[in-house]
């Protein structure tokens, strides 16, 4: 007699057919990377001066290599540009000895402010200003303002909640508290 339990002993018969194993996966958020089917996603921050002048950095791996990422000399790195690095991203799907690719957002962190000798350094090394098109009396004419920091999603929400409450606002204030009534007409 088998010692096993009979359910076991059941599902171990070798006349039996065998049923599907269904395994269901939950794919977990990584902090640094993001998957879009092959391929990785990865952001990068860098300093004003790494984005002009270069930069090097280690970028450990998701299977713990560490990938040494670095720009060429003069290379200028635009905010919110990409580089993309050629199989080194998840296997293919039926193809695991090839890979997508690893994609690197590079995000470039400015100063909040420069002092007046930085601003006189950078004017020495960066391109020129370009030239004034106005003459000085045109500028006199000019009325000055002063342009200042927003988020423009924060922004547009609240424009669109304004905008939603004068709309209601505009209805309350309608005689017999909304638009005009039609009746039909009795034949």
């Amino acid at each position: 007699m088998d010692r096993r339990s009979p359910s076991r002993a059941r599902r171990m018969k070798p006349d039996t057919v065998t049923g599907d194993i269904i395994f269901v996966l939950q794919q977990k958020e990584h902090p640094k990377f993001k998957r879009k089917g092959d391929d990785l996603f990865y952001e990068h921050t860098l300093t004003l001066t790494e984005a002009l002048c270069g930069f090097q950095y280690v970028l450990a791996h998701l299977d713990g290599r560490q990938l040494l990422i670095k720009s060429n000399p003069g290379e200028v790195v635009k905010p919110d540009s990409f580089k993309a690095i050629n199989d080194e991203g998840m296997p293919m799907y039926q193809r695991p000895f090839m890979k997508g690719k690893l994609y690197i957002h590079f995000t470039v962190d400015f100063p909040d402010s420069l002092s007046l000798d930085q601003c006189k350094a950078l004017e020495t090394v960066l391109p020129p200003k370009p030239a004034s098109q106005y003459t000085d009396m045109e500028l006199d004419e000019c009325e000055e303002t002063m342009a200042y920091d927003i988020d423009i999603e924060e922004e547009m929400r609240r424009r669109q909640q304004q905008q939603a409450q004068e709309a209601y606002d505009e209805d309350e204030d309608m005689p017999g508290g909304g638009g005009q009534r039609v009746q039909c007409a009795q034949q």
